[in-house]
């Protein structure tokens, strides 16, 4: 398969972050779906399957991306899940997906940290897609 058979849904409240994820993965040859809430992700995720989500962790709700991780493997267990976020930077609060305990409440397959370089995240995109 090639890139542009794949889709990829990204939530983030942030519109300069979602636009320049989008137009970094568009870049590297994926198809995307772009949507600014948890609640437009729940509508997607609900009508499609996408074959790879990106969520930032806090939207409308401190939760936000937990709550879609959640709801997406439960819905599509075999979806490949990432979490962006910069609430450690923001906060101090960290979280990893090193423990069983962390991914199996997390539910994402992925934790990284807001400023990836683009080449960086289409690595981590594709180790996740297997390409």
């Amino acid at each position: 398969m090639k890139k542009s058979d794949f889709k990829i849904l990204v939530a983030d409240d942030d519109p300069d972050y979602l636009f320049q994820t989008v137009n970094n993965l568009g870049r590297a040859g994926y198809k995307t779906v772009a949507v600014e809430s948890q609640a437009e992700a729940e509508s997607v995720i609900s009508k499609m399957k996408p074959s790879l989500a990106i969520f930032d962790l806090m939207m409308e709700n401190d939760d936000s991306g937990f709550i879609l991780c959640y709801k997406i493997k439960k819905k599509y267990p075999d979806v490949p899940v990432i979490l962006a976020t910069a609430v450690a930077h923001e906060t101090g609060i960290s979280f990893s997906l090193d423990s069983e305990a962390e991914k199996t409440w997390i539910r994402a397959d992925r934790y990284l940290e807001k400023g990836i370089r683009p080449e960086q995240l289409d690595q981590e995109v594709m180790k996740l897609l297997k390409i």
